[in-house]
């Protein structure tokens, strides 16, 4: 063909908000094109290069990898000023080039950050071989001093580039994109370069697909740069033609003048032959002692770690048996370092008493690792299946990612990073993409648009939808808006078009790779933060290129758990073993039963607590069970309850077939777990279990045609195993349907032994497990930690202030009640805590405010920080006064500072001490705080009032007539503006612009604080009511102002509302049962029992609620009603109050 033509500069989406085309894309336009390759070159970057490359080489396109870089000709680590931080065109001609580009790219990214990564000529130089360059775009260095009238320092910087690429390796770059200066630098680029033969390359430095796509990658640039499109001087190209250009207008706009700046661009992608390789798994080398092997090492560890397992009793036939089949496997896939690599870092772990996890996905099935401590489950005990982990049918890496205690995870990776070295071992990078609602804020904001309308479209995306588009067809409100308001359709279509692309990088949370050389050689890197360095390619990336990636989980459980445990030592007690806890604990099963689960791990939510109250477990295995089926598959389904009914009794057990009782019996006949899946396909129709694990994976890809095949072999089996054709292909439906609602058992055992050694703790030592909870919330919100401390009160166990002299840094347990760390209150910083605890344990506890100001170091502990330790009643066992202290504060301060320049001068003159001030000061005489000015100074120090709540006394009264709570508001649905209620804790009076009174009041409840505006109509009638500490029931329509206010539209005292107000009929139902039918029913329930009590229906799940008011439904609340909706809909229901202590 005449007009052939290759894209050798072209921005990615991975040149971060600023170029805008996908991979995929871009794949796809060339090959609808007919061009045999493409090149991908990012700012300064090669992010996106394994992908482009893994996409090319699928739909028979050449890739050519490059990177436009940036260059300081002053050098790369300069940091005077910017820089020049010109661009650099370079595309990779081979392998030595495409490693020079990751190591420029990565010294560029690590040593040459400053604004941007930049390299310089020394590093060019050093790094050139099998590089071709380019001057680049308007923004090089060549054409940046063409636009100068610098012409000819132009020409001497292109003979220095040659020089440094060498002659055939380095060309000037022409483009047409409308703007008049890059007219300019093409005449004289191409003077350029008939004078010094170094020749021409046609590019389109293209930044999107389409030309259309032009206005909505301004919006993009926008978003980069925080302008709006309403901003002076903001960053543009100044161009609508920074597109991929088809090969025929390349021709049109250069083929009769410059033909040979098109062909170059051929020349050059068939110069360009890099070769990424696949599949081949480059392990980290793993030194075993001499005359050892990998594999005979990994058999020798796993052996001696299973005789440990069986402590000096004989291994049973099956545990060796078993044994030998997985080292077999493992040896044949050529993974055996693997399994030491990850066995040495998490004995390493162990050996410092740093907690791990009992096991984390499918590796919980491998008795090898069982063996090698890298789980704690039984495999064989809990009938898990290795080839669910491991397929010998279906090579892949094996994948253990390993949970640890979030404060000392750091310290793993440490050791892993001085064992194989800090150039062999980087943490992952991740990309943050832009969401619907994301998409849709940031697009209204570039727009200029107000925020509240932007906020109210984006509010009407439901959650977890994939598109905008999909939010459409689901949302008939936004469809509503969007066809009827212009500004909204524009705001929507632009953001349909950025929602997904990537935004901005940041660390991987877990994910860690490990290299059997200097990662440099093999991949970019770059440093976040500063200091960090992460890899450039992703997860999935790295996988492809074979290298040993480990996810190094932080928990928050496991570092709870080790406090637990140490509030156990402390408290006096003997600490208990988690790792050999008996399994069939009375008291443990008792206390889930009751669903007392807040702070057990994974079994904490609402309506898992629901769950476990109507399930009653009473083994290990229902505790199991209960992860696997708390999602919303099986929920959705009738699974649960048929599970349910089924354990309790109250159905009988049936199996599919009589074959399949022993794989069944467990579940009571219901396929829970895919291993069962697996396991059915081997004992019906004759499947190995590695051939099985790959009927499951493909039934959970319901792919038609694979699943049309996998029936057919299963049949085939099935008929040799004598069971019907008819039999067979009912079968076949059931574990069908069934895989897609199928949990990883293995998984589940691993979480539910969590889940069962943080029960038992709590069963077991209540207050110094909740202690240790509470802890662990030190730092979150705080109506949250206060929600918290309200459940651990409900259930019986104190919770004291600060004490100076029990408390530790976080919550402690004190014998049987609990006392608030020290680290809770305001200003009381570590080194301020650090301080208290060192002078503690140096000179024994604080006899007094002035024996702790004589001790205790003040530049760390200083006013301040006394102050607040005062308020929230830290003194309180040394002084029953707090006023008294806080006022006599400022004097003992003072008398410390006169008592150290005594002693100063007392050395100065080499005097010795004469007890200065050996007698305890006297404290001013004044009466102590108020109860309401109390916890008012307690809140003010923590957050939260300790010594009470001044809500709670009216709670229950509250409750009666409001709607939902002010931290509720968010979840409010109804058309009816909602009805809250709150004690007033703020009134602000304020003028408007009329020159009338109108009142901002803020209320609090047990959980949240609501701001209430109240216009001057309303304040007029409301003022005299709405006072400090009187409790008032407020209607109002909810605004986003920076944070959820109300706007009043009614007030009324508590009194007014218990005399003339009507209770409401409270009903709470979990989403996965609310459906028409229900919903229909419980409607024709309520209305059979007319009344004066409105009903509110809430539907919730774990992650959200929705509070909807049933209008023109009016009830007469009675024991009738309720007994009558729980038979109907179960015990789910929870009726009249939706609060229940949170255990």
């Amino acid at each position: 063909m005449n007009d052939r033509f290759v894209h050798l500069h072209v921005h990615t989406e991975y040149s971060l908000l600023d170029g805008a085309i996908r991979i995929k894309d871009l794949v796809s336009r060339t090959k609808e094109w007919g061009m045999d390759a493409v090149a991908i070159t990012d700012h300064g970057v090669m992010f996106g290069a394994i992908e482009f490359y893994y996409e090319c080489e699928k739909e028979g396109i050449k890739p050519i990898i490059g990177c436009e870089v940036y260059v300081d000709p002053k050098g790369h680590t300069r940091r005077e000023g910017q820089g020049g931080n010109y661009h650099l065109l370079l595309l990779a001609q081979d392998n030595d080039g495409y490693k020079n580009l990751v190591k420029l790219v990565s010294v560029a990214n690590i040593e040459g950050f400053y604004y941007r990564p930049r390299v310089d000529y020394d590093l060019l130089a050093r790094y050139s071989k099998g590089l071709i360059a380019s001057s680049a775009c308007l923004a090089g260095e060549i054409p940046s001093l063409i636009l100068e009238n610098r012409y000819d320092e132009a020409k001497e910087k292109a003979l220095i580039y040659r020089d440094i690429f060498g002659e055939d390796n380095f060309y000037l770059e022409i483009m047409s994109n409308g703007m008049r200066e890059q007219a300019t630098v093409n005449k004289s680029l191409i003077e350029l370069s008939r004078e010094t033969n170094i020749p021409l390359l046609a590019t389109n430095d293209a930044h999107y697909l389409e030309s259309s796509d032009a206005e909505w990658h301004e919006i993009l640039l926008c978003v980069q740069t925080n302008s709006t499109v309403n901003s002076k001087n903001r960053f543009q190209f100044g161009s609508k033609e920074f597109y991929l250009r088809s090969p025929q207008e390349m021709w049109q706009i250069f083929g009769s003048e410059l033909p040979d700046a098109l062909k170059n661009s051929i020349d050059i992608a068939e110069r360009c032959n890099v070769k990424i390789e696949f599949g081949h798994y480059m392990l980290p080398e793993y030194k075993v002692p001499e005359g050892e092997t990998l594999e005979s090492y990994l058999a020798l560890k796993a052996r001696e770690g299973l005789n440990r397992r069986f402590n000096g009793r004989s291994v049973p036939l099956e545990y060796e048996k078993r044994m030998g089949y997985e080292l077999n496997v493992i040896t044949q896939m050529g993974f055996a370092g693997y399994f030491l690599i990850v066995q040495d870092f998490i004995n390493a772990a162990k050996s410092k008493g740093i907690p791990v996890g009992p096991g984390r996905g499918s590796a919980a099935g491998s008795l090898v690792a069982y063996a090698l401590r890298i789980t704690e489950i039984d495999p064989i005990k809990y009938n898990l299946l290795f080839e669910r982990f491991l397929n010998p049918e279906r090579i892949s890496m094996p994948d253990i990612d390993t949970d640890i205690s979030d404060k000392r995870r750091d310290e793993v990776i440490d050791y892993v990073v001085e064992k194989y070295g800090r150039d062999k071992v980087a943490q992952i990078i991740t990309f943050d993409r832009m969401k619907s609602r994301a998409a849709v804020r940031d697009v209204g904001r570039a727009l200029d648009m107000p925020y509240p309308e932007v906020d109210k479209v984006a509010k009407l995306i439901p959650f977890n939808v994939s598109s905008i588009e999909e939010a459409l067809e689901l949302s008939h409100e936004l469809r509503a808006i969007y066809d009827g308001d212009s500004e909204v359709k524009r705001l929507l279509n632009f953001a349909s078009h950025i929602e997904g692309i990537a935004r901005h990088c940041s660390q991987h949370a877990a994910g860690v790779v490990i290299s059997p050389e200097p990662l440099v050689n093999i991949v970019p890197l770059k440093a976040i933060n500063g200091s960090q360095i992460v890899t450039q390619y992703s997860m999935d990336p790295l996988e492809k290129l074979g290298l040993v990636k480990m996810d190094f989980l932080g928990l928050r459980t496991l570092s709870m758990m080790e406090e637990t445990l140490s509030n156990i030592s402390r408290n006096g007690k003997k600490t208990p073993d988690i790792t050999r806890l008996p399994m069939d604990d009375k008291l443990t099963f008792e206390m889930l039963k009751k669903g007392d689960t807040m702070g057990v791990f994974q079994l904490e939510s609402s309506g898992m607590r629901q769950l476990l109250k109507k399930l009653s477990p009473d083994s290990f295995q229902d505790i199991i069970a209960v992860l696997a089926l708390y999602r919303p598959g099986p929920l959705g389904s009738g699974m649960v309850d048929q599970y349910i009914e089924r354990k309790r009794g109250r159905s009988p057990v049936t199996y599919p077939h009589p074959a399949l009782e022993d794989v069944l019996k467990e579940t009571y006949g219901i396929i829970l777990y895919q291993e069962q899946v697996m396991q059915i396909a081997a004992e019906l129709a004759g499947y190995s279990l590695g051939q099985a694990d790959i009927l499951r994976r493909a039934m959970g890809k319901k792919k038609v045609e694979e699943m049309e095949e996998q029936r057919k072999v299963f049949l085939k089996g099935c008929l040799a195993n004598s069971v019907s054709a008819e039999k067979a292909n009912e079968i076949f439906d059931l574990i069908e349907y069934f895989a897609g609602y199928g949990f990883n058992k293995s998984h589940s055992a691993a979480y539910a032994m969590i889940s069962y050694q943080t029960a038992y703790l709590k069963a077991h030592y209540p207050v110094e497990f909740l202690a240790a909870f509470l802890s662990s919330h030190i730092g979150a919100k705080k109506e949250i930690l206060a929600r918290y401390v309200r459940n651990v009160r409900a259930a019986g166990i104190k919770v004291l202030p600060p004490d100076v002299n029990e408390s530790e840094a976080g919550f402690t347990a004190v014998g049987s009640v609990i006392r608030f760390g020290l680290t809770a209150v305001a200003k009381a910083g570590s080194g301020a805590v650090e301080a208290i605890l060192k002078a503690r344990e140096e000179g024994g506890p604080f006899k007094s405010l002035w024996d702790f100001v004589s001790r205790i170091d003040l530049r760390a502990v200083n006013r301040s920080v006394i102050e607040s330790l005062i308020g929230v009643g830290a003194f309180d066992g040394l002084h029953n006064n707090r006023r008294q202290i806080l006022e006599s504060l400022p004097i003992l301060l003072e008398m410390r500072a006169r008592q150290e320049e005594d002693k100063y001068q007392q050395r100065l003159f080499s005097l010795e001490a004469d007890g200065f001030f050996s007698e305890e000061p006297a404290l001013v005489e004044v009466e102590d705080f108020e109860f309401r000015q109390k916890l008012e100074l307690e809140k003010a120090a923590v957050g939260l009032y300790i010594s009470g709540h001044p809500f709670e006394a009216y709670e229950t009264r509250v409750r009666k007539y409001a709607f939902c709570t002010p931290s509720e508001l968010v979840y409010w649905c109804s058309k009816k503006s909602p009805l809250i209620g709150g004690i007033v804790t703020e009134v602000t009076e304020r003028y408007t612009k009329k020159g009338d009174l109108m009142g901002i009041v803020e209320i609090e409840d047990l959980e949240a604080k609501l701001e209430i505006v109240c216009f001057p109509r309303i304040w007029s009638k409301v003022k005299a009511f709405c006072q400090m500490g009187n409790v008032i029931l407020v209607t109002g329509r909810l605004e986003e102002r920076g944070g959820l206010t109300m706007i009043a539209e009614d007030i009324v005292s508590l009194e007014v509302a218990e005399s003339e107000n009507h209770q409401i009929f409270r009903l709470r139902i979990p989403f996965h049962l609310c459906n028409e039918t229900v919903l229909r029913d419980l409607l024709r329930t309520c209305k059979s029992y007319p009344g004066k009590d409105q009903v509110l229906v809430e539907v919730y799940n774990d992650k959200f609620s929705a509070f909807i008011l049933l209008n023109g439904t009016l009830v007469n609340t009675s024991d009738d009603l309720i007994e009558k909706i729980e038979d109907r809909i179960g015990s789910f229901l929870k009726s009249r109050f939706r609060l229940e202590p949170h255990f």
